[in-house]
């Protein structure tokens, strides 16, 4: 039995889970996260990668959650601008789809409902532009122009529950929870708790177990979030035996990467013929990623990968608007996964909200469960506070919301070209475009990633090369500092070196991934 009982745990390490681990840490309480893969491994790596209002989301009446992430949107870009930046959006009119008034008075919507905006607002474009029609049919005579963001997804999970970690929260990844419920609490209040004051004498009671050895310990806590993504269902009904009144939603999404389809920075977002929209995005300077699919799913298996037909849709959509024509043999890698919306009844998949709800159970206004069903990633950090909104009265002592002005670990930057201009004066012996790819991972933390290093030798061990490369020094980095545990979770999550990395490589930087995480574990 661990002695120490926490206020909040947190079964789910996606960005809810994260980005309530660290909300909360930072108002006072004592959080314990559990993740049973790696952080961002599921939902929260499998987005299209980018921080966005929904543009298609008005034509389903969804205003306040366009209008909320529109307004996460500007507090994001501030707090993350290492791994979050601008980006242009290009949609080009297809006259047999929406009508160019019904567009144009979408944009203006979008340009406003979110309040006082820093990036450029939309506007008409005609074509051909020599920027903005690169790659398109000659016959695509006109379009619009929109702002919104990208963003590296797993690593914006990543780094909140790094900041959770440097406020006191404790991250268990590889850790299960097998089994839970509500128990008399023997050892008595924490008086200088976040609970204290409170009235209850009882505890939940969670059975953990390590995925990797099978050890099992049991801890306590005084409130539990289900933030288990595609798994809270099963978690509610199979782990802990608790009904309530929700639904999940399984709905696969499934995208392709291909070579660049154009070298200019915006992206495209078109219509298709069923009235969904694909879109095509910039992706790690070499790439262009496209997608997504919207396919309803029994379970979470039937989503593992693309299919074929997804990867035709995907290339039939593109290729309506694209001047060379995308093959599959263009595809260089391609990835699916599935996104558990609330059900509310929707009968095609797209049309499904893509809003959260939140559901508390509690017994005698204590021991309170809270479960989280849908949401997205642009929305998780007003998602968190409004868990703790819901939370606070079994939390009497809870401090008030602070995430909106605290940026993220790497974030405290100035711009991030006099990072850039900072860290090659200080390592001088490092390529500029090698280290522009570190910051734009790691920000400031860039400086204790490279400590000690002189030259391209301290590195250690390289794989891949160029801009890209990954290092002996960077892999280290993520295995102490970052919870990796698997060749994945370091050349697909937390770098996406392996994009860049032939067959060989990649093979070769595996074994190499697995030789020192066995020897940091064993050390």
């Amino acid at each position: 039995m661990s002695k120490q009982i926490y206020d909040l745990a947190i079964i789910g390490g996606g960005i809810n889970g994260c980005g309530i681990a660290r909300d909360a840490a930072g108002r006072g309480l004592k959080v314990l996260l559990v993740e049973q893969n790696d952080l961002a491994s599921a939902t929260s790596s499998w987005s299209s990668k980018l921080i966005h209002g929904g543009l298609r989301y008005l034509e389903q009446y969804e205003f306040r959650l366009v209008r909320e992430a529109l307004q996460e949107r500007e507090v994001l870009l501030n707090i993350a601008p290492h791994i979050i930046k601008p980006l242009e959006f290009i949609l080009p009119h297809d006259a047999h789809m929406r009508p160019a008034w019904m567009i144009r008075l979408g944009l203006w919507m979008y340009d406003h409902i979110g309040g006082k905006i820093s990036l450029p607002r939309s506007r008409g474009v005609s074509f051909p532009d020599k920027v903005y029609s690169a790659g398109l049919k000659p016959s695509v005579k006109r379009g619009f122009f929109y702002s919104d963001a990208k963003v590296d997804d797993a690593r914006l999970t990543l780094l909140n529950a790094i900041s959770a970690k440097e406020l006191g929260a404790e991250i268990r990844t590889r850790t299960k929870l097998v089994a839970g419920m509500r128990a008399t609490m023997k050892s008595g209040n924490d008086a200088n708790s976040a609970t204290a004051g409170a009235t209850n004498n009882a505890t939940w009671r969670l059975i953990l177990q390590d995925t990797d050895s099978g050890e099992k310990q049991t801890v306590e806590a005084r409130g539990v979030v289900n933030a288990a993504g595609p798994w809270v269902k099963h978690l509610l009904d199979d782990t802990l035996d608790i009904k309530i009144d929700a639904k999940v939603k399984l709905v696969k999404g499934s995208h392709i990467v291909v070579p660049r389809i154009h070298h200019e920075s915006h992206a495209y977002i078109l219509q298709n013929v069923d009235k969904r929209v694909v879109f095509i995005i910039p992706f790690q300077d070499k790439f262009s990623l496209i997608g997504t699919t919207d396919v309803d799913v029994e379970n979470i298996d039937d989503a593992a990968n693309i299919s074929a037909a997804e990867t035709s849709y995907l290339i039939a959509a593109a290729n309506r608007f694209t001047a060379k024509p995308i093959r599959e043999a263009d595809i260089v890698w391609s990835y699916a996964g599935v996104r558990p919306l609330y059900d509310d009844g929707a009968a095609k998949a797209s049309e499904i909200t893509r809003d959260y709800v939140l559901k508390t159970d509690h017994v005698d206004g204590a021991l309170p469960l809270l479960s989280i069903f849908g949401g997205k990633i642009t929305t998780y950090r007003r998602l968190s506070e409004h868990a703790l909104e819901d939370l606070k009265p079994f939390y009497p002592a809870m401090k008030p919301p602070w995430t909106s002005a605290g940026a993220l670990p790497g974030g405290d930057v100035v711009t991030m070209d006099a990072l850039l201009r900072n860290i090659a004066q200080l390592k001088p012996a490092l390529p500029i475009d090698y280290l522009s790819q570190l910051i734009h991972r790691h920000g400031t933390r860039t400086a204790k990633l490279l400590t000690g290093v002189k030259s391209i030798s301290d590195l250690g061990e390289i794989f891949g090369a160029g801009a890209y490369m990954l290092s002996e020094r960077e892999i280290d980095f993520c295995i102490r500092h970052e919870w990796a545990r698997k060749p994945d979770d370091i050349l697909w999550r937390r770098t996406k070196c392996g994009l860049h990395m032939d067959e060989t490589d990649r093979v070769r930087a595996a074994e190499f991934i697995a030789r020192r995480v066995a020897f940091a574990v064993a050390g």
